[in-house]
């Protein structure tokens, strides 16, 4: 039964979640806050359930030597080494549609107290004060709204705004034309959105690319009279810079959700008379909370007890029903790539594989992270699909896909092929009716190999004499051949045997074969069956 640390506060139903899926929990909110405690703990569990107290850094997922999964209640990650994380093969998850409409809620609900000064006007009258004069606001009817980010919430805060008879403009890289038609917006770039936009919103997560995102620059290239609003992350604005700017009047007024350094109990903004600030609250509606509890629970519970993978930062999302149709793909792109893996001693350069038939309309991210992992394992046995992509990357070995239409006599196969400076080195398979994997081809030559834990695969000329001197020499040292599979390109040309052993193959075994001198290869192989 896999074990579950829940290390900051969730939900008792989400608790009940795990233990109704038949996952073991341990609900110890506080524990997250103790990063020695927790350090000396993680050891024993399988998941990991935060929110954003808990701090899971490089140093505590050295002690992690179960872990399989992290699950973040909510969308941000700040608080996860997912680099880190990736390397030791753990999958990180968020839950980014269980806040979504809250979080874009709270964007409006910003815009609004900010146009209005609702904050301000508020204590004044609980102050016993009747300043109607003094609090002056703007309407947001017909204004322009540069949304920056048209993600899910953005595309939520854009909805919205549309409602309200916003002109609304935005600025997303990743935005097609045909979606901001959709979405019933204008794509712009950001300086276009910067020089035209009475109100500002960003819904972006914190990236290098989007740190200081609205910097001293690019704010002094806004209109006169804008406000600003971030319900985002904390850093994609220059708070010095802004702050100068309102006190200048350039900026009109601004609302913050989030900061640079939370908790934030100091900044340039603070006591500003034209600025909103709230603590972080874009998540914080009762029904918020409780939906990200229940999705990273359910979550986390799919992936350790049926593989099935959902909304992860660091690996293809692989849903439950493609776990049960892929299952058996996967576990031949595994194979398929320690097959090759265990057959290359030289350096790797590139890694190519073809999807033919019903393969190519599969889950082909999660299924090349498999061929990959298996060729990897063959240096590293602790590396799996979630960290042999990066450990790829990292060695500069190229990754290549390619799909085709069915092309044979199988629905669907797939051939990885390894590249080296000296050769290339091939492989394919598929799987039968009977839900088994096969090998179907070897350097070229046609075979049907079922794939067992313990193999001996060998490569000689095609002569008489060599398959019984393999079963003689083993024999004599008391190897048990359990069945076999021959192949060859045709007479007196190369040919190949795989054997089925019932144990891994010895090395005075392995000298004594080669010793013989009638194989151009012998090479014991290992399989997780």
């Amino acid at each position: 039964m896999p074990k579950v640390l829940v290390s900051d506060k969730l939900s008792e139903t989400a608790v009940q979640i795990f233990r109704d899926r038949g996952v073991e929990v341990d609900y110890l909110p506080d524990v997250g806050k103790d990063k020695d405690k927790l350090a000396e703990i993680i050891g024993e569990y399988d998941g990991l359930a935060i929110r954003s107290a808990t701090k899971v850094t490089a140093k505590l997922l050295e002690n992690a030597t179960r872990l399989k999964v992290i699950g973040r209640a909510g969308i941000g990650v700040d608080n996860v080494d997912i680099p880190a994380a990736s390397k030791k093969g753990v999958i990180v998850m968020n839950t980014p549609f269980g806040n979504s409409v809250t979080t874009a809620e709270h964007a409006i609900a910003l815009m609004f107290a900010v146009a209005r000064q609702l904050p301000e006007a508020s204590v004044s009258t609980h102050e016993g004060k009747w300043e109607k004069n003094r609090f002056m606001g703007v309407e947001v009817f017909n204004k322009t709204l540069g949304v920056i980010g048209a993600g899910n919430i953005g595309s939520i805060v854009i909805d919205r705004a549309l409602g309200l008879k916003m002109k609304v403009l935005a600025y997303d890289p990743f935005l097609s034309e045909d979606r901001a038609k959709e979405l019933g917006v204008k794509k712009v770039e950001l300086d276009e959105l910067l020089a035209k936009a009475d109100f500002i919103t960003l819904h972006v997560p914190l990236t290098d690319k989007t740190r200081n995102i609205l910097s001293r620059e690019n704010l002094e290239k806004t209109r006169k009279g804008v406000r600003i609003v971030n319900a985002a992350r904390g850093g994609l604005i220059d708070e010095e810079a802004l702050a100068d700017l309102l006190k200048s009047g350039h900026v009109a007024g601004a609302a913050l959700d989030v900061f640079a350094t939370e908790p934030a109990t100091e900044s340039p903004l603070f006591g500003l008379p034209n600025v909103v600030v709230t603590p972080h609250l874009g998540a914080s509606t009762t029904e918020a909370q409780e939906n990200v509890a229940l999705q990273v629970a359910e979550q986390m519970s799919d992936y350790l007890l049926t593989g099935a993978v959902q909304n992860a930062l660091n690996m293809p999302s692989v849903t439950a029903e493609e776990a049960a149709v892929m299952g058996p793909w996967l576990k031949l792109a595994g194979h398929l790539g320690a097959f090759i893996g265990q057959m290359t001693d030289e350096p790797i350069k590139a890694i190519n594989v073809l999807y033919d038939g019903v393969t190519s309309e599969m889950n082909l991210k999660a299924l090349n992270a498999s061929v990959i992992a298996g060729v990897m394992k063959a240096t590293n046995p602790d590396v799996n699909m979630v960290s042999a992509p990066v450990m790829a990357a990292e060695r500069g070995v190229q990754v290549a896909t390619t799909t085709q239409a069915k092309s044979g006599v199988f629905d669907g196969y797939i051939k990885a092929t390894v590249v080296t400076d000296t050769r290339e080195r091939s492989i394919a398979g598929t799987v039968f009716s009977d839900g088994k994997p096969r090998f179907i081809q070897i350097r070229g030559i046609n075979v049907d190999a079922e794939i067992g834990q313990y193999m001996l695969y060998t490569r000689n000329k095609d002569v008489p004499g060599v398959i019984g001197a393999l079963g003689a020499t083993l024999g004599d040292l008391g190897v048990n051949i359990a069945n076999f599979t021959l192949g060859r390109t045709k007479a007196g040309d190369d040919a190949i045997a795989i054997l089925y052993l019932d144990e891994a193959l010895k090395p005075e075994a392995l000298e004594a074969l080669r010793a013989t001198g009638k194989f151009l290869q012998v090479r014991p192989m290992y399989f997780e069956v």
